[in-house]
């Protein structure tokens, strides 16, 4: 956590603490801090893995200032006291965790930062004063526990971590969830359930509505790029609505809502199931956080450059040879427009040297194996 020159604070993570830190303090960082400098170092935390990192950075940026500075200055029972005020989340619900705390000790645990933080609006509705928070995935009545686990894994393959359960009907916790979110445990550990969308939504300034039907309701429509476009944008938290499987949000629940979020889609076959109306949404929304978000693309790899021109012809002229003294090239009078042909078929990618002293390793050896017979 660094603190601007304004007063203001910045929360992040990063893999080289001290060079991160610098280059805030440079402006190298493009964003928040580059035009609050000076910038100090105020608190730090190792984590075991990027994810608890991410937990916890997530947990910290929506802490009100006086939360962060009793972090700052390891006042547990001041942090114990803000949370305590009011919490959103059910402490019976499967996502509460008993608070823990190891007071007099800024190393503690991501669990300790959770539980001390949970949901707390005892200052108002939790908001980030640096960054935008991440969305909140709230399913509304879900019915299946497989649903549920495969829209957690949707989730965190984007980097969303908070999901919120409104009356799920089968109850929670799902022993049906685990299994089917091959892995995204942390989000159902950390699920919340309400009684009701409102109350699920209580700490959300932006609360959008999916849904691909015409309702009673007049409200702006925006698909999941802009809807992504503008969360990012923010200030403050979003939070995205997914209706039961069989039947979808209600007219009830989309009035709930400021911004109805629609995939456009075929016509005749509107159907998505839970998993794959979250991860669209999710994906959008990942494409958001650019050059230095935390999500991983495919390396790439540099290719060869492509042969030079003296190659090429050396092979193409061994080839031929072959070819004509096989007696390929018939009738005589094709000739040409089949060497045209053998020609475009091997000029059409973009041989490397190795790829082209394959080839014509290749073609010898072939040609070795017609003499010797």
């Amino acid at each position: 956590m660094l603190r601007c020159a304004d007063g203001s604070y910045y929360v992040g993570r990063t893999d080289a603490l001290e060079n991160h830190v610098g280059q805030h303090q440079a402006g190298e960082v493009e964003g928040y801090t580059q035009t609050r400098r000076p910038v100090e170092l105020v608190w730090s935390q190792d984590f075991p893995s990027r994810l608890e990192a991410i937990e916890a950075e997530q947990q910290v940026k929506g802490w009100s200032r006086a939360k962060k500075e009793a972090l700052i200055a390891g006042d547990w029972d001041h942090i114990r006291q803000l949370a305590s005020r009011k919490v959103l989340r059910d402490a019976a619900s499967a996502g509460s965790a008993a608070p823990q705390v190891e007071r007099g000790s800024p190393a503690t645990t991501p669990t300790t930062v959770r539980a001390e933080e949970g949901l707390s609006t005892g200052e108002g509705p939790s908001r980030s004063t640096d960054t935008t928070p991440l969305p909140v995935i709230v399913l509304v009545r879900p019915q299946l526990g497989e649903n549920i686990g495969k829209a957690a894994r949707a989730m965190l393959n984007f980097g969303l971590v908070e999901m919120r359960l409104v009356s799920p009907r089968d109850g929670w916790p799902n022993p049906q969830a685990g299994p089917a979110a091959s892995g995204a445990d942390v989000v159902l550990e950390r699920a919340a359930v309400f009684d009701s969308v409102a109350e699920a939504v209580a700490d959300c300034e932006h609360v959008y509505a999916t849904t691909v039907r015409k309702r009673g309701v007049t409200k702006p429509v925006v698909t999941p790029e802009v809807a992504a476009q503008a969360i990012h944008a923010g200030p403050g938290r979003s939070a995205i609505l997914f209706g039961p499987e069989r039947s979808g949000l209600e007219t009830d629940d989309v009035a709930l809502a400021r911004t109805i979020l629609t995939v456009p889609i075929n016509p005749d076959f509107g159907s998505l199931n839970l998993a794959q109306a979250v991860i669209l949404v999710a994906y959008e929304w990942s494409k958001g956080l650019g050059a230095g978000g935390e999500l991983a693309s495919p390396p790439t790899t540099e290719l060869d450059p492509p042969a030079p021109q003296e190659e090429l012809e050396g092979m193409l002229g061994q080839l031929d040879a072959m070819l004509v003294a096989n007696g390929f090239f018939f009738p005589p009078d094709r000739t040409p427009a089949t060497r045209r042909t053998v020609r475009t078929l091997l000029t059409k990618p973009g041989w490397s040297s190795q790829e082209v002293r394959t080839l014509r390793g290749i073609l010898s050896a072939l040609d070795g194996a017609k003499r010797r017979s």
